[in-house]
């Protein structure tokens, strides 16, 4: 269904609609105007609107060209009064022409449907105002940072009795079991694990994952620590999606070692720069990225709203 954003027209004419696979490319151009550091390919958008159907995806177009994107990972059908994390993004150029306000609108909209009971969105330095201006409250600070992988220090040993694997030695329940373990201990609310079949299509099956640069430690079968890497082979970049360590395991500088590993494999493999992104609380693994070499790049901050 189309439905014209009336309500901003005395600004510009754009329409929002629900997006289709072949809006892929250009919503990979908002991302890359709006978070640059993201690894977010056209081939990876238009993997996520064909296999995930667990989320809503609107885009703003203004004639042929999509300006603006906004997102709704959809709550679990038996979720209480659930906290549901939405995206709002516009290109910097058609800012202030009341897009970014009539997407937000149609999210609120969609999640209220849903059963939301607060939104949580990520906030850059330059959303933050628009955030609060929308009785959003702004919460914990988030970090992106960037290394240089020619940099990238040696690897410490694996320890006695411990296996270090690359993800095509694994079967996708070993890293899913981990994910559980360590997913709801971000303490930005940020990271999730969904059910077994959904992470299987979206994430194992995601066209940007670099199995070969992801990395595990293994005790037996079991995975203690592990770093999930996406690539961009074009730009020579890589993001850390997700580092964890479970609880059991932790103290041991699994996480380094999984990380320095997964680093120095893509250096080898010709890939140029890394980025990362932490909780500004999360000191172990700030720890951990700064002897790696990152230097922090820019801030977001999240916020949340009561509905």
């Amino acid at each position: 269904m189309v439905d014209l954003a009336r309500d901003y027209s005395r600004y510009m004419v754009f329409e929002i609609r629900t997006a289709v696979p072949e809006d892929a490319v250009g919503i990979a151009a908002v991302w890359a105007a709006a978070m640059p550091h993201l690894v977010m390919t056209a081939r990876g958008v238009e993997a996520g609107l064909r296999n995930n159907p667990n989320r809503v995806v609107l885009v703003a177009t203004t004639g042929s060209e999509i300006v603006g994107y906004g997102n709704i990972y959809l709550p679990a059908p038996d979720a209480v009064a659930p906290r549901v994390r939405i995206t709002v993004q516009v290109l910097p150029e058609f800012r202030g022409q009341g897009i970014g306000s009539a997407i937000l609108e149609r999210i609120t909209a969609r999640s209220i449907e849903a059963g939301a009971a607060r939104l949580l969105v990520v906030a850059s330095n330059d959303s933050r105002d628009f955030a609060a201006n929308r009785g959003f409250t702004i919460g914990r600070e988030l970090s992106h940072s960037h290394a240089e992988l020619s940099a990238v220090p040696a690897a410490p040993p694996v320890p006695d009795g411990l296996r270090l694997v690359d993800y095509n030695a694994v079967q996708p329940e070993q890293i899913w079991h981990a994910t559980v373990a360590v997913a709801h201990g971000d303490p930005s609310g940020l990271s999730s694990a969904p059910p077994y079949d959904e992470w299987f299509a979206v994430e194992w099956n995601h066209p940007e994952l670099r199995r070969d640069l992801s990395i595990a430690v293994l005790d037996g079968s079991s995975v203690l620590s592990f770093v999930t890497t996406t690539a961009d082979p074009q730009r020579k970049v890589i993001w850390s999606a997700l580092t964890g360590t479970i609880p059991a395991a932790r103290g041991q500088g699994l996480a380094k070692l999984v990380k320095a590993v997964a680093l120095g494999r893509a250096r080898d493999a010709g890939l140029v720069s890394a980025y990362t992104g932490n909780d500004s609380g999360n000191k172990p693994m700030l720890a951990v990225n700064e002897w790696l070499g990152y230097r922090i790049a820019g801030s977001a901050w999240t916020a949340e709203k009561e509905l």
